[in-house]
Formats: C-alpha cells, sequence, structure tokens
C-alpha cells in the first residue's frame, strides 16, 4: 500500500469565522508520489481545500500534516520550498518575459535581494524546456496567448522545484495538444517522486491522468480512492447531482451526461 504526504482529519472551515462552513469535518489522505484528482461542483470546497494545505488559510477545526508533521509546524520559508501551486487565476506582473517570470520560482531559495545563481537560471531554463515554451522564453508574458500563459504558470510552479504540486483547475484554458501535453507532464513528474493534486470540473480529465479521486460536494468528501473504484456513476451522480453514465474506452472510465 502507498504512503500518505498528507493528511486532513476533521477538517472545518468557515471563511467569516461564525459558521457556514465551507468545509465540514473533512478527512483524506493524499498518497505520495501520485496524482490524486479533487472533483465537484462549483462551490463544493476544492479551491478552499488546496489554500488550506497551501497555509495561506487556516481553518476553524481539524489538522492537516505534510509528512507526518502538523502544518504549523512548518515556516513559510519551508513551505514555499516544499509545495508549489499552480492557480486558477493569475496576475502576470507588467513587462516581465517568460523567463523572468519562471524565475520568480526561485525566490524560497534566495535572499530578499539576493541576485539569481546559476543553479536558478539553469532550473527556470530547464523548466520553460519543460513545458515546451522555450521558443517564447523572451517574449513577454502578457503576449501570449491564455493557454500559453497556463503554460508559464505551470513553469514557474516547476522551477520552485516543488515536492507537492497543487494544480487548481489547470487544463480549464488549455487546447487538446496543449491539455495532452500537461497530462503527460503530470504523469513525468509523478514518476520523479512529485505528488500532484489537481482539482477539475472534469472527470474525464481525472479519469485519463489520475491514480486517486476525492468526489466533494457541500464541502464534504462522498467518495475517495484509487480513480477505478471512485469514478463510477452511483458517486458521480450523488457528487454532480445529475444522472450520469460511465463507459470504459481503452481500458478507462468515459463519463457521460445523458
Amino acid at each position: 500500500m502507498s504512503a500518505s504526504i498528507i493528511s486532513v482529519t476533521d477538517l472545518c472551515f468557515s471563511y467569516d469565522g461564525r459558521g457556514q462552513f465551507i468545509l465540514k469535518d473533512l478527512s483524506l489522505k493524499i498518497t505520495e508520489a501520485a496524482v490524486t484528482a479533487i472533483l465537484g461542483p462549483n462551490g463544493s470546497g476544492k479551491t478552499t481545500l488546496l489554500s488550506l494545505i497551501l497555509g495561506i488559510r487556516s481553518p476553524q477545526r481539524g489538522a492537516i500534516r505534510i509528512q507526518g508533521r502538523e502544518l504549523g509546524n512548518y515556516s513559510r520559508s519551508a513551505m514555499s520550498r516544499l509545495i508549489g501551486l499552480v492557480p486558477q487565476g493569475e496576475t502576470f506582473p507588467l513587462g516581465l518575459s517568460v523567463f523572468h517570470y519562471v524565475l520568480l520560482g526561485r525566490a524560497p531559495y534566495r535572499g530578499l535581494l539576493e541576485s539569481p545563481k546559476a543553479e536558478d537560471l539553469q532550473a527556470a531554463s530547464e523548466a520553460i524546456d519543460t513545458v515546451g515554451l522555450t521558443d517564447f522564453s523572451t517574449r513577454l508574458v502578457s503576449s501570449l496567448s491564455g493557454g500559453e500563459q497556463q503554460l508559464a504558470v505551470v513553469a514557474r510552479a516547476l522551477a520552485q522545484n516543488p515536492h507537492v504540486l497543487l494544480m487548481d483547475e489547470p487544463t480549464s484554458h488549455l487546447d487538446l495538444a496543449n491539455r495532452s501535453r500537461l497530462m503527460a507532464l503530470m504523469r513525468n513528474l509523478v514518476a520523479r517522486g512529485v505528488t500532484v493534486i489537481l482539482t477539475t470540473h472534469d472527470p474525464n480529465v481525472a479519469a485519463r491522468v489520475a491514480n486517486d479521486a476525492v468526489l466533494m460536494r457541500r464541502g464534504e468528501v462522498v467518495a475517495s480512492g484509487a480513480v477505478e473504484n471512485v469514478l463510477n456513476a452511483s458517486n458521480l451522480t450523488a457528487t454532480y447531482g445529475v444522472p450520469v453514465q460511465v463507459a470504459r474506452v481503452c481500458g478507462k472510465p468515459v463519463i457521460v451526461v445523458p
């Protein structure tokens, strides 16, 4: 049985701190060196859960442990090296080339006024090459298409060399070719020992790339575990509130809403 790298226990979170919990007594485990997809309709708490794992918000109750240590026992610097984030929406600094934007991912490894070292420049170049943007490295990020900008955000996170990579709806702005490239990249990261956690509205994305799946509805876990056990018609219907059918194509589940 694979070891878990993140455990969430009885997590409750409210934005106003007084009730109306977005997450309610939520418990789950994230397998190390695997792709875990978190699925659910709008308002189910997927993005909120990522922000709690990242440590930028604190729960009212419950605990999050990473590698057996409670989240609060990590320094901000240690967290920045341990976990990378590909957000759903990114505001790009004006006037930055793709290379210099990706280089921002090396900030956790440098002092406040310290210039980039050779290893920082190399990490940025390798990350750009990994996502297929080598020919765009000198272009302004603001001049790229939406899909190309999304790949630049992924490259910035990869330059950080994280052990855990959080990805919030990473395929939402990608065409078929770049979506396929990103899915292949996730699998390659797992082969290198990286743990990938992504949120998605699309169960078919999870079926193609994930090892594990977590289904959420209204801040609670409907089902979690291996993709082949979780992505069935009963669980998906309960999660999305509409009838769902599941077929198998080339050994993978394909989800259809009649």
